[in-house]
Formats: C-alpha cells, structure tokens, sequence
C-alpha cells in the first residue's frame, strides 16, 4: 500500500528531469542552495549572482555538476537579464532570491528616506526579473520569490524589513492572477543560516542561539531547508498566488 501511495504522490508533483530552471540570486545561500537541489533532480539550471566572491565559492562547491552553469548577473541588470533569458529559450521555472537592496535596522523615525527607499531594491528587482522573465516562462512553468518572515512578524527597528518583505507578498499574488495559468509563488524564510550573518564573526553561534531560542523550532534554519519549500513549488502544478512558510514556528512565537 505505502508503495502504491508513493507511486500516486510522484504522480501528481512535475518531474524537474530535463527542465530549464533560472535561479537569480543562485550563487549563494537559498539560492544556491535551490540551484544545487533543482540539478539533482535533473534540471539544467543557470545560477546567477552579482558577487565575485560568490561566484567563486559556488564554482568549487558545484564542482562537478555538469548541468549547472555559473554566471555573473546583477538582479537589476535589464540587458543582462533579458541575454540570459534569451540564451536559454524556455525557462521552465523562474527563481530570484537576490536581496537586491540594502537593508538598515534602525526605528522608522531615525531612518533617512534614501535608507528606507534602498531597502525596496529587493522588490525591483524582483518586479524585473518578472516583466523581463514572464514570456520566457511557458503556461505549465512558474516563477518563486523569497520574502521573509518579518512580512508578517513584525519587530521593532525591522519596518524597512518588513514593508519590502509584504510587498514581494501581495506582488505575487497580483502575478498570480495576471500570469495565469503561469504559476507565481513565495517562500517566506525565518533566520537562516547564510552569508548575512557572518559579520557576527566568532559571536554567530551565540547571538544565534539567542535570536532563535523564543522559536517553536528553537535553532537556525539551513538554505537546503527553504530550497526543498521552492522545489515544492516548482513541482506542485496546483499552487500559485500561495506563501509558504519556512521559519521554524516564527510567526507563532
């Protein structure tokens, strides 16, 4: 019976095999991550990041991986962007997990307008890679964002956080319904263990700790525990205009 059930489950998700998935954004932490896993189900995967330094550190962990192509992209590159999308032809599923902006924690009232206004790089950016990217996609592929859990959880000195984060929100529910049957999605990620926290140096594990201990998962996420919620997403046929959320309880704490 439970191999008769598996059998029916696979029946329903999209086989990744031989598709065309673009990740903006995939040369580091969730998007890598995504990258990584999307090609080892087969996909042919383009990953793109603005760092050098990313670049780098992908090529050697993506050593090997024939199916995975490396390229330096800025997010909000339009001519980039619409030579890569052209190059590729069909891209089955599109991804960005770029920031594409900068991001200040500090009160609302001690905010410059250009500190406020920078944090909303990551929703242009976004918002290109879907006008750019749209007519690359075909009517049975889709398009994941990543926002984040102060959307909706919201923390003192975190509005720029959390306005840009419930805006990426409500875009892709707009998309859904004007890209459709094209399906666009969201994951909203709680604290995940990436690059944005190694400023904390030899303090990491520590502040950490203390930043997840209120959690009903009370640890930090990993990249490959979001990327399994965007592959998800590319594979069910059946959601669009939906949030998923990966945050380990976050929003309930």
């Amino acid at each position: 019976v439970t191999g008769v059930q598996t059998c029916l489950f696979r029946s329903f998700m999209t086989s990744l095999q031989g598709k065309n998935v673009v990740v903006i954004g995939g040369t580091s932490g969730i998007g890598l991550a995504t990258a990584l896993a999307a090609a080892e189900q087969g996909a042919k995967v383009w990953a793109a990041g603005r760092s050098q330094e990313h670049l780098e550190k992908a090529g050697k962990i993506a050593e090997g991986q024939e199916n995975i192509t490396l390229t330096q992209l800025d997010t909000h590159d339009d001519e980039g962007l619409k030579a890569l999308f052209e190059s590729i032809g069909t891209v089955d599923h599109l991804v960005s997990a770029a920031t594409g902006g900068t991001r200040t924690l500090a009160p609302f009232v001690e905010q410059t307008e250009e500190q406020f206004q920078a944090a909303f790089g990551k929703l242009w950016g976004y918002a290109k890679v879907a006008r750019l990217g749209a007519a690359y996609v075909p009517e049975t592929g889709s398009i994941t964002f990543v926002s984040g859990a102060p959307a909706r959880r919201h923390k003192a000195n975190m509005s720029a956080l959390s306005c840009v984060g419930g805006a990426v929100e409500n875009m892709v529910r707009c998309l859904a319904v004007e890209l459709a049957p094209k399906r666009v999605n969201v994951v909203s990620p709680g604290i995940i263990d990436t690059a944005l926290f190694d400023w904390m140096g030899e303090e990491k594990d520590e502040r950490v700790a203390a930043m997840t201990q209120g959690q009903l998962v009370p640890r930090i996420g990993k990249p490959q525990e979001v990327a399994s919620a965007v592959i998800y997403l590319m594979q069910n046929g059946y959601a669009t205009g939906t949030t998923v959320d990966v945050d380990g309880g976050q929003l309930l704490s």
